[in-house]
This record gives C-alpha cells, structure tokens and sequence, in this order.
C-alpha cells in the first residue's frame, strides 16, 4: 500500500501545484482511503493507484466540470 501512496503523490504533484501542508493533508487523507480500500479486499496496487488519484481529484474538484470553469455555454 505504501508503493501506492508514494506513487500517487508524485503524479499528484506533477498536476496540482500545493503547499507543503496541503501536501500533507492530502497524503493523510488518502491513506486512510486506501487503508478502507484494503480492509475491503482491495490488493492490486495499480488499482489503489487509480482509485487513489481519482479520489484526490474529487476531493479537489478538478473532476467537476463545474468547479473546473465548464459552463455548458
């Protein structure tokens, strides 16, 4: 698991510009998300690479094209 955590930070890092504390912040959180992850079933670490990044991006909003700017217009 932490293979996974390590490797979504960096790609984490490589799309959002954050600082340090909320670099921390977001390494907290999905660690506890893999960790629910985990205590489900979940093994393969390339999976919890994608469920993990994919979870930073919610929690960020990038993945709502609303939050993003998208208007529709």
């Amino acid at each position: 698991m932490e293979a996974a955590i390590d490797r979504i930070m960096q790609t984490y890092d490589l799309l959002v510009n954050r600082t340090a504390a909320a670099n921390d912040e977001a390494r907290a959180k999905v660690t506890e998300y893999l960790t629910t992850l985990v205590e489900a079933g979940e093994k393969d670490p390339h999976r919890l690479t994608v469920c993990g990044l994919t979870y930073l991006r919610e929690l960020d909003g990038s993945s709502d094209p609303v939050k993003a700017g998208y208007t529709g217009l």
